[in-house]
């Protein structure tokens, strides 16, 4: 297949490339500098300026630019471009895809938090989204802008991607230092379930809505197993040989996190119900799991 990737510079990007050319599919990067060569193609999301037919004549096309998620919770530009670098690069690629002849798939990249704060309910796709949490309204808006293209007749899948556990890329990145110096702790009293992913079930998932045409619509991208962050604090620290005694109280959390703070503490046990249905087998089905294939 000829695929496009947007956001392929980004730590799940990179290796999502690197798995499809190891397929034997054909992909092209789409990058914000001079190309550097026949595998890389110029793009100006913020202009509006891309190659349409290199875009119109993929089969499937890829997007998972966007700014950080890590950042100043407390900042209105960082959340404003947080918002603004999904839903802009997403319509593009949207609107290109539906002006196209021969419509590529789009796999239109989006995250967990779409669902909010659902307690202890299993979510599975067909939940809805609850709140005004600011990823949880971002996520719709960033999944709302893709839809030209399924209007237009594409296949979209939406990639509500839990956060992807490595110790290679945030959150994990961010919390080992304090695991491993016993200053591990779970977020108020713990009992919110705390998604997950690790990098190796993301990319395969990700390859496996590239490659099975039945599939579009919203895909989960969460272990089948979803952990409380108390389970996940635990885990952690017996992961790296240490105890987790403390426990970050919720109203430090909420002051502290500022336009986070409803993540952190809201509970979303969602379920990849249509993944699962496909025939994708997750190689890491729990917390335990995932934590040891992000720590190798």
């Amino acid at each position: 297949m000829k695929v496009v990737v947007a956001g392929s510079s980004g730590f799940l990007g990179s290796h999502l490339v690197r798995r499809l050319r190891e397929r034997g599919h054909e992909v092209t990067r789409l990058v914000r500098r001079a190309s550097e060569g026949p595998d890389e193609s110029t793009w100006d999301p913020d202009g509006g300026a891309l190659d349409r037919t290199l875009v119109g004549g993929a089969d499937v096309v890829v997007n998972l630019a966007g700014s950080p998620t890590a950042g100043n919770p407390h900042s209105k530009k960082w959340a404003r471009e947080l918002r603004e670098s999904r839903i802009r690069t997403t319509s593009l690629l949207a609107g290109v895809i539906a002006d196209a002849e021969r419509k590529p798939a789009y796999l239109a990249g989006n995250g967990i938090s779409y669902y909010g704060d659902h307690g202890s309910a299993v979510l599975t796709e067909s939940a809805d989204s609850r709140g005004d949490a600011l990823l949880t309204s971002v996520t719709r808006e960033w999944q709302a802008a893709a839809d030209p293209a399924a209007d237009a007749g594409a296949r979209v899948c939406v990639l509500r991607t839990a956060p992807v556990m490595d110790r290679r890329a945030a959150p994990l990145k961010l919390l080992l230092p304090l695991f491993k110096a016993g200053l591990g702790a779970r977020l108020g009293d713990g009992s919110q379930y705390m998604p997950m992913i690790s990098c190796r079930d993301w990319v395969a998932a990700t390859v496996h809505a590239a490659e099975h045409d039945t599939l579009s619509g919203p895909l989960n991208l969460v272990c089948p197993d979803v952990p409380t962050n108390a389970e996940f604090t635990q885990a952690l620290a017996s992961a790296v040989r240490r105890r987790a005694f403390f426990a970050a109280p919720s109203f430090v959390i909420d002051k502290a996190a500022g336009a986070m703070g409803d993540e952190l503490l809201g509970s979303v046990r969602a379920r990849p119900l249509a993944l699962e249905e496909s025939g994708f087998t997750f190689r890491d089905a729990d917390v335990r799991d995932v934590i040891a294939t992000g720590l190798r």
